[in-house]
């Protein structure tokens, strides 16, 4: 068992630090900070979604950004496509193909932020919901892993964690989230 957790730390240690190798994923970051920022002071919204433990991490943006995360300041406009009812009557009535892409015709506007979560980069429903919202003038970004898969290269912006093991790809994609949500938080609401 010891060896278990050692191997999982390890490799975490290994995939953060080899992120912090490489200058350009800073920039990408503080794009990405500086685009939400930007939404929000044109009085637009981020939307996000993903499958499986990348719903749950888009839940948990989602709701940091409506709640709060490190200080008090007003809600900001965030919605994870994740209600149950939603997610069933489009799959059931389409396809689970669908069931992003039709979140996003239905709530997303012009300049919005839409953010997709796979960490293969092939999740059909994502890869969907992506090219909706490039249709509809939105901003688009994407969290991968492995390659990127299909997504890779199709989003305004992109982070990638080159790795197989999915866990580790979700753990570095959250943190990096929160890295975002701190940013939005300095840039919008310093000195509040």
């Amino acid at each position: 068992m010891q060896e278990l957790i050692h191997a999982a730390l390890r490799h975490a240690n290994s995939l953060l630090g080899n992120y912090l190798e490489d200058p350009d994923n800073f920039f990408v970051i503080e794009e990405i900070i500086d685009l939400i920022t930007r939404c929000y002071q044109s009085q637009a919204k981020v939307i996000i979604f993903g499958n499986g433990g990348s719903m749950a991490d888009a839940m948990h943006f989602a709701e940091e950004l409506t709640g709060r995360y490190q200080q008090e300041r007003p809600p900001l406009a965030a919605l994870a496509l994740s209600d149950p009812a939603h997610l069933s009557c489009v799959a059931n009535d389409y396809s689970y193909d669908e069931v992003f892409a039709r979140g996003v015709e239905a709530f997303a506007k012009a300049n919005d932020v839409v953010i997709g979560l796979s960490t293969s980069g092939n999740s059909e429903n994502v890869i969907k919901a992506i090219s909706k919202a490039q249709e509809l003038g939105c901003f688009t970004v994407s969290f991968l892993g492995k390659d990127g898969g299909k997504l890779c290269g199709e989003c305004d912006y992109e982070i990638l964690i080159p790795s197989d093991n999915t866990a580790r790809i979700q753990e570095m994609h959250m943190l990096i989230l929160h890295i975002i949500i701190e940013g939005v938080e300095k840039q919008l609401f310093e000195g509040l």
